[in-house]
């Protein structure tokens, strides 16, 4: 029996996982939060003080990590690297910027494509990230291109950081949000970019009632649930 594949992109700061995982929930479909995995690789070259822009140091250790999805009995993705959960740190600011770097690596872009796609050949999925819908699963049934302006994100951004008590300036997320913009747009390997067949939801002007209705209708429209 075939899976349907949602595939959720976007850039930085603009829901994606947030909504994708409710989305996930209402219809029962698992949900792969594919910007965790890659905060997972970089996490672990921050605490083993390895470049993350030097692809050979880090294709050299990449068959050393065990990265690994779990699910809570909430239905929330946990993070595990190398059998430790690692779901809260990797959501902090400077494992921002490591992820950055190394899912701009080739290296590991190949690394881990089959991993995803294994993940979508056993399961009704929603995944989301910055190349699902061009590169990971270009033939999915359903395309999204989630999106908001990038004060917007920075302003969600900064009440996350709140909550999670690592509190940020609005400048400072606003300039971080702008260097990731330009550094996924322009990298070499798979640079984030809306999929030609891929629905446009801006949720600039829409709360996250509004948000996670739009996505759903989005959803089922297009597959019939």
């Amino acid at each position: 029996m075939s899976t349907i594949r949602i595939a959720v992109d976007g850039p930085s700061g603009a829901g994606k996982s947030t909504l994708a995982r409710e989305a996930a929930a209402a219809l029962g479909f698992l949900y792969v939060d594919t910007g965790a995995i890659y905060r997972s690789i970089g996490l672990y070259m921050h605490e083993n003080s390895i470049d993350p822009s030097d692809e050979r140091a880090v294709a050299a250790v990449l068959p050393a990590l065990q990265v690994e999805l779990r699910y809570d009995d909430s239905g929330r993705q946990r993070m595990f690297l190398n059998s430790r959960d690692v779901s809260e740190e990797i959501r902090l600011p400077e494992i921002s910027r490591y992820a950055s770097s190394v899912s701009a690596l080739p290296a590991v872009r190949s690394y881990l494509l089959e991993f995803q796609r294994e993940l979508a050949r056993k399961n009704n999925v929603i995944m989301d990230g910055r190349d699902i819908g061009t590169v990971v699963l270009p033939d999915a049934e359903v395309k999204i291109f989630l999106s908001a302006s990038a004060e917007v994100r920075a302003e969600r951004r900064c009440r996350e950081l709140e909550e999670r008590g690592t509190p940020q300036s609005f400048q400072d997320v606003l300039h971080d949000i702008k260097e990731r913009d330009w550094r996924d747009t322009h990298r070499d390997a798979a640079p984030l970019r809306q999929a030609e067949d891929a629905m446009l939801l801006d949720t600039s002007a829409l709360d996250f009632q509004e948000s996670r209705e739009a996505l759903l209708k989005i959803i089922r429209e297009r597959t019939g649930l």
